[in-house]
């Protein structure tokens, strides 16, 4: 082997930028479960002592955030450059014929599913979460200042909270597909196009539900609200988490396993 093609489109596309986009991930995935098992949590047990929370919040989720929500991007920079470089990914991606490439339409199905939910976890990151942290953010700031609290800052943090529990819920099957589609899903299925078809649309409307559950829409975002209960409590987000990756498990064995 020269040296030339340990950097060649298909070492760039399928090694060195998978690499950067589970580094990256690793970063932003880690942080999610840090900001929900750890940050939430901790700051829960402060109670009343408002000011204890507004330092932490100022001084440590500021900096927390600031890695999260660009973890994401490069996360989805990344994983949009292996498409673009690796050599043939659209091609064999789009490839349905109907005997030769069974397994690649299971495997197709699989990668379809973690991307939308990767995508979406993305989108929720800087367009629910962060525009909803800053007024956090800003609140806690003014406060210590010795300003008035911003009525509306506890709204913005239960926004924020219901989409961050919601991508917690749904990374335990984004990183299921994502690793399943490479190590799994092309050894151990087959599925017709229609069969991968049915199982992507059904995930789909499962996905859209969830989100829009998360958003409020069934019930608005109070606490009490029985469709939010998965993310009432870590707890309840990890329990979901697991149920849905159930959910899409038993549903692509039944419609792609042959």
């Amino acid at each position: 082997m020269n040296a030339a093609s340990l950097f060649d489109a298909n070492a760039i596309g399928n090694f060195w930028f998978r690499y950067l986009h589970v580094l990256a991930g690793i970063t932003w995935i880690g942080l999610l479960y840090y900001f929900n098992l750890v940050q939430v949590p901790g700051l829960a047990a402060y109670g009343d002592e408002g000011k204890a929370r507004n330092i932490t919040i100022t001084q440590i989720a500021t900096r927390a955030l600031w890695w999260f929500r660009w973890a994401s991007v490069a996360t989805l920079a990344t994983g949009l450059l292996i498409v673009g470089v690796a050599p043939d990914y659209m091609q064999d991606f789009m490839n349905h014929t109907e005997v030769a490439d069974f397994p690649l339409n299971a495997k197709n199905a699989a990668i379809s599913v973690g991307m939308t939910l990767g995508i979406l976890m993305a989108a929720n990151v800087w367009m629910i979460i962060w525009k909803n942290q800053k007024v956090v953010i800003a609140n806690a700031t003014n406060v210590l200042s010795g300003g008035e609290a911003n009525p509306d800052a506890a709204t913005s943090g239960r926004r924020a909270m219901l989409a961050s529990r919601q991508n917690m819920i749904f990374s335990v099957s984004m990183l299921f597909f994502m690793v399943g589609a490479a190590h799994y899903y092309d050894s151990y299925f087959s599925a017709s196009s229609s069969d991968a078809n049915t199982f992507m649309l059904i995930s789909i409307v499962i996905i859209a539900l969830l989100q829009l559950n998360a958003l409020g829409k069934f019930g608005g975002i109070k606490a009490g609200n029985k469709m939010l209960w998965p993310y009432e409590s870590q707890k309840n987000a990890i329990i979901s988490g697991v149920v849905l990756w159930a959910v899409f498990f038993i549903a692509s064995i039944v419609l792609m396993r042959a």
